[in-house]
């Protein structure tokens, strides 16, 4: 199959879209364009002096949105890491809403030839951004074994990791592990449990992926920068897919709308440092009919959180770590 004629279904769309309480002359971000149904839908909601800045790293998402013939959209080809600089050359400081639908999308899952599945055998890639940077393959023939099992134990939550990490190194040896089939085969035989209907390699595919592309990196790294070119009044609105990512962006928007001071400090509500974000609302999931239509939004998790007119405090740009996932 082609990748031009896989589709993508946008996880909670009009949840997201609410979410982000569109201002019809605003200036707005998809961070993580994919085959664009959140872009799509924010300028649906768009005025004639509104404006949408999608990114994406994928240079196939990045053709796809090139498709869209609009006055009020362009597109970027870059990390949503370069969040800064794709603002500052679209002569947009600060955005009245942020959109991040993370993890990987479906048409790269299900295109043979990106390597991101045990489903149908093709190149070990995995790389989103195909035009840079290490695959899967090259990074499994240089990993030291310890590195392959803390990669994938801490990236996979794979309890099998030391034995995995045993059998790639073995079977490395013999010749060059460069097929996805390869690679859950021979993750298969040295797993000899697995929860049911769950495939052995799940959890080593996910951790390869997550790797390869710095995933939670990129995570820890791009909230404190939307926060910073958030204008006042302006929604930030995240969906994750795994517990990795929804704990990074649970802990960072507590961070920066809740005050270290002790709760029970003797002073008036108003005396109180305002912080810079507010949460809205609760964590967000797919109802049961959206996950009955399109089963991978049962892991999404979609949080809010609005800009509040408070000062930036520089050092809360640092406290969620790039590791901050681990504990």
């Amino acid at each position: 199959m082609g990748a031009q004629t896989l589709t993508h279904r946008a996880v909670l769309l009009s949840e997201a879209i609410e979410a982000l309480a569109i201002r019809p002359e605003g200036i707005y971000v998809d961070a993580t364009f994919g085959r664009g149904g959140h872009s799509r839908a924010i300028l649906e909601r768009l005025g004639p002096g509104g404006h949408l800045i999608a990114i994406d790293r994928d240079p196939q998402a990045v053709a796809a949105a090139r498709a869209i013939a609009d006055p009020r959209f362009q597109v970027w080809h870059s990390p949503m890491s370069a969040l800064p600089a794709v603002l500052e050359a679209a002569g947009a400081p600060l955005a009245d809403g942020m959109l991040f639908d993370l993890g990987v999308s479906s048409p790269q899952l299900e295109d043979p030839a990106r390597g991101f599945s045990f489903r149908a055998d093709g190149p070990l890639d995995m790389r989103m951004d195909t035009s840079r940077g290490q695959t899967a393959a090259q990074w499994i023939a240089t990993a030291t074994e310890r590195q392959i099992r803390e990669g994938i134990g801490d990236y996979g939550e794979e309890r099998f990791a030391k034995q995995i990490a045993k059998a790639l190194v073995a079977a490395r040896e013999r010749e060059p592990i460069v097929r996805t089939k390869q690679l859950a085969d021979i993750v298969g035989a040295a797993v000899r449990t697995r929860e049911p209907g769950q495939n052995p390699a799940t959890r080593t595919f996910q951790a390869l992926r997550i790797l390869v592309n710095r995933e939670l990196q990129e995570v820890s790294l791009t909230l404190p920068l939307a926060l910073a070119h958030l204008a006042p009044g302006g929604r930030l609105a995240v969906i994750s897919f795994h517990s990795l990512e929804d704990r990074i962006v649970k802990r960072f928007m507590r961070a920066a709308s809740h005050s270290d001071l002790p709760r029970d400090l003797p002073i008036r509500a108003r005396e109180m440092p305002q912080m810079p974000l507010r949460v809205v609302g609760r964590a967000i999931r797919a109802s049961a009919a959206e996950i009955a239509a399109n089963p991978r939004a049962r892991s999404a998790t979609l949080r809010v959180a609005e800009r509040t007119g408070a000062a930036l405090d520089p050092t809360l740009l640092h406290r969620i770590e790039p590791d901050a996932w681990r504990s």
